[in-house]
């Protein structure tokens, strides 16, 4: 058989144009990631607000159109893989997985919806951001920005789950402001105490949330206070970080050669 009729090196031309535009670094695949992007922001947008919306008649036609998006733009990420096996043991993979479900079947898996915003943090995983801060020379945000959408993520993550939990008639939590009120209130140990869980699974929820915050604040605290350091492994130790400057690594003297943009 001749191999010019054979489908096969057309479908690894596909996957190869495939893959350029999700990882590639020329104009056009740049314009692709950051349209890409910009969608992925308007879905987080609707994430976030469908605990409000969903009682809204037309609310499973966005939710099934939504579905609809997140499975395409899987399927081809799927396919622009250079290994499937691989890419499906990724945790961002799984998780937009979990959320295609929950967008799939929202009535059975009601109670799951709250997982939906991890979408925020699958997005934070991609190098579209980051790479742009360090081409303008602002590498030292990037720390910054993922601690802060870490934050983020685990507020609103928080925020879905008491409100799915707890929010009840007569309870105090009324709507999904009154849980993420709780939540902010609880993740900074304000504790005005006039919205509180009730039960033990209430208190366990508000221990841990309390734990969990006050660790991701810290966290975003070193990553906006502390002295800037590049990300550069050192061949002789495999120490990481270093001062900007450095000449020799601090642990064991070995010389180093750090570009100037503070790259790899």
């Amino acid at each position: 058989m001749d191999s010019r009729s054979s489908p096969a090196p057309h479908r690894a031309a596909w996957r190869n144009r495939l893959r350029s535009l999700y990882v590639g670094e020329d104009p056009r695949d740049i314009h692709f990631q950051w349209a890409i992007a910009s969608v992925d922001l308007v879905i987080i947008g609707f994430f976030i607000v469908s605990p409000v919306l969903q009682e809204q008649q037309h609310f499973l036609w966005f939710d099934y159109a939504v579905a609809v998006i997140l499975a395409l733009d899987l399927c081809a990420r799927g396919a622009a893989a250079y290994s499937l096996r691989r890419w499906l043991l990724r945790p961002a993979t799984w998780v937009d997985l979990i959320v295609l479900a929950t967008l799939l079947a929202p009535l059975w898996l009601a109670n799951l919806g709250f997982l939906r915003i991890l979408r925020l943090w699958t997005l934070s995983q991609k190098d579209l951001f980051w790479r742009s801060l360090r081409k303008r020379g602002l590498r030292q945000w990037e720390d910054v920005g993922r601690a802060a959408i870490n934050l983020a993520t685990c507020l609103f993550l928080i925020t879905g789950f008491v409100y799915t939990a707890f929010a009840r008639p007569g309870s105090g939590m009324e709507g999904y402001v009154d849980a993420l009120y709780f939540t902010v209130a609880t993740v900074t140990t304000t504790g005005f105490g006039d919205i509180t869980l009730p039960g033990t699974a209430g208190k366990l929820t508000s221990i841990v949330t309390m734990i969990v915050g006050i660790s991701l604040f810290v966290r975003l605290a070193q990553a906006i206070f502390r002295p800037y350091k590049v990300s550069f492994t050192c061949p002789q130790c495999a120490l990481q970080r270093h001062e900007p400057d450095a000449v020799h690594c601090k642990a064991c003297g070995h010389l180093l050669k750090i570009p100037d943009d503070g790259g790899d």
